[in-house]
Parts: C-alpha cells; sequence; structure tokens
C-alpha cells in the first residue's frame, strides 16, 4: 500500500511533521473558547507573571476575533501537574507566547523543556526596571526557588534598603528618616542609575531575541514607566502585546490600551520615586507609599515615616536570618556606607 493511500492520522505517524493528532484533539478546546467569547479568530496562549496577565489582556483588546488564555507562572505545577501537561495545554493554542521560568516551578522541566517540545513558542522578557525605584529589595532566603521564603514588608514584600540597614544598624526611625536625603542617594549610588538600569534590561531582552532599544526609548519620552521595579506601567505592556500580535501575523487594533482598559497593575502596590530622584529626571515626586487594597476598600497609604515605623514594626518581631539582603550585606561590609548611616 502506498503512503498517500493510508488514512490521514496513520500517515502522521510515517513523517517527520506535526503530528496530525495535535490539532485533531485541540479542536474542542478551540471550539469551546470561541463559542465562549464569540471571537474564531487565532487562539492564544500568554504564559508567565502579573506582566504576562496585562499583556493577555491587552491582546484581548488589541485582537478582538482571537480567544486568549493566560496561564498563571505562579500556578504551573497546579493547574497542569508535569511540563508534559502544560505542553498539551499549549498545543491546544494557534499562538504561544511565554516569559521564561526556570525549572523547580514545574516537575519534568523548564520554559527550555517546553520549547523544545513545541517549538512555536515565543519568549518574550520580564520588564524589571530599577533606575526609578533605586531603593526596592527583596528581604529573606532566595536562593533556592523551590523554598522561597521573602520577608513580608507594610508594601507586600517590598522592602527599602535604606530603611533595613538603618534597622540592621540600630537606628531608630527618626535617624533612619533622615537618610532620606539627595546626598544619601548620590553616595549610594541612586542618582547614577539610569545606564546600568537601561542595560540590564536591554540586555535581558536581547538574550530571549526580543530587542528593546526603540521600546525603551520610547517609553522614556513619556515619563517614568514604573509602578515598581518589576510593575510596568499598561502602555509598555500594550506595547509588548502590539509586538508579538504583529510578529506572529495577527493585525493589532490601532488603539490605546490605557484608553480601553484602565491600568490594573496600578491598583496593586505603587512606590514613590523619592524627590530628589525625581528631580533627577525632571518629574515630580513624593514619600507616599501605597499598599494592595483588600477588595473594594481603599488602599493604606503610608508616607516615610509611617513607612519606616510599620517596617520596623515588622523587623522587630523577626529573627536575624530573616532580615537577609545581598545589598545590605553589601553596605554593611562598607565601613564608609556604615560611617554615613550613624553620621548625625
Amino acid at each position: 500500500m502506498a503512503l498517500n493511500d493510508l488514512p490521514r492520522r496513520a500517515r502522521s505517524a510515517f513523517t517527520l511533521s506535526t503530528p496530525s493528532w495535535a490539532p485533531t484533539w485541540a479542536t474542542p478546546w478551540r471550539n469551546r473558547a470561541r463559542a465562549a467569547t464569540g471571537r474564531d479568530g487565532p487562539s492564544i496562549a500568554v504564559l508567565g507573571n502579573c506582566q504576562a496577565r496585562g499583556i493577555a489582556r491587552a491582546m484581548r483588546l488589541l485582537a478582538p476575533k482571537s480567544p486568549v488564555n493566560y496561564l498563571p507562572m505562579g500556578s504551573l505545577k497546579r493547574d497542569h501537574g508535569h511540563v508534559d501537561g502544560l505542553v498539551r495545554t499549549l498545543l491546544a493554542h494557534d499562538h504561544v507566547f511565554s516569559q521564561a521560568f526556570p525549572a523547580g516551578l514545574l516537575p519534568g522541566g523548564d520554559v527550555a523543556t517546553v520549547r523544545a517540545a513545541d517549538p512555536r513558542l515565543k519568549l518574550f522578557p520580564s520588564i524589571v526596571f530599577s533606575a526609578f525605584h533605586p531603593d526596592m529589595v527583596y528581604v529573606g532566603q532566595a536562593s533556592d526557588l523551590a523554598a522561597l521564603k521573602l520577608t513580608p514588608s507594610p508594601l507586600g514584600q517590598y522592602h527599602s534598603a535604606i530603611v533595613l540597614t538603618g534597622h540592621r544598624l540600630g537606628l531608630d526611625a527618626g535617624r533612619t528618616a533622615g537618610l532620606f536625603r539627595e546626598d544619601v542617594f548620590a553616595r549610594l549610588g541612586y542618582l547614577d542609575h539610569w545606564d546600568p538600569a537601561v542595560r540590564e534590561l536591554i540586555g535581558a531582552a536581547d538574550a530571549l531575541g526580543f530587542g528593546l532599544e526603540r521600546e525603551v526609548t520610547r517609553w522614556a519620552r513619556r515619563g517614568a514607566f514604573m509602578h515598581l521595579m518589576n510593575h510596568p506601567k499598561v502602555h509598555v505592556l500594550g506595547d509588548i502585546a502590539r509586538r508579538l500580535l504583529a510578529e506572529s501575523g495577527i493585525t493589532p487594533e490601532p488603539v490605546e490600551i490605557e484608553d480601553y482598559l484602565g491600568d490594573e497593575l496600578a491598583q496593586d502596590v505603587v512606590w514613590p520615586i523619592y524627590p530628589p530622584i525625581a528631580e533627577h529626571f525632571g518629574l515630580t515626586g513624593s514619600y507616599l507609599f501605597k499598599t494592595k487594597p483588600r477588595g473594594a476598600d481603599f488602599p493604606v497609604l503610608y508616607d516615610l515615616p509611617g513607612f519606616i515605623a510599620a517596617s520596623f514594626s515588622i523587623y522587630d518581631a523577626l529573627p536575624a536570618s530573616d532580615l537577609t539582603c545581598p545589598r545590605v550585606e553589601s553596605w554593611l561590609a562598607v565601613p564608609e556606607i556604615v560611617a554615613l548611616f550613624r553620621a548625625r
């Protein structure tokens, strides 16, 4: 019997092309998604963190004919069990976009394992940019992803390196507040952080084959484009969503994301741009720290003394082992910086 005489499903077993069973068993998902949303265009999967959720929201607006499925990075093990389960889910979509994720989040492998099984997967970068918020740090045990244990702060998991250092040195809240001034920021490198932050962001994106030089220039022209070091404003996520669609052959709608959807991450924590840093960029700064609200409640707001007092209250109740931070440890090893903190 000639190969062309075999049934289509049987022929696939003798070829090296994409197996015919993938679109066959994926069809029910596509049909359900299209029936539920009224969208009959190419289906899209977006995998990643809270930034990816924002990109998925933007794609639902920019590609109104396409069903878009957001897959949270933080629940990969719960939702898919094993990397093979994730691959099966992704094969049910026409386009797959993902941020990188390391081994340890999902049994069976990391994003490279998934990409090897589904070469259609297109990586896009996580936007991390600390020039506007150079004082923000994580605190706690973060060396092992599987045993990640970050210390809480008044603003979730985000801490001030200056506040933690003040506490570690035994300063009171008032003396710690007095460190929030331009000469201290200059000595700590906070006023010279733009170029390193740009190099780090562009380098990380280049490593994924997703250059961001033009985008970063455009974002900078609009002023501060981050709410936190890892929470971009909505127009940043919209630009990434628009580019992913266009590079995949889907023409995005010519609309501005913020005009239709608002900025979801603005509803989360907002870390202020300290006035001396803001002035350096020609921006308006403050020391108003905003928490993520609970439900419909108005968010808790802290001024600088209030944020320091709330941070100290948390630190006082924790063992020293929970107050580790690489930047703070490096500062404490430099006598000149310790003297800067202790000077009256």
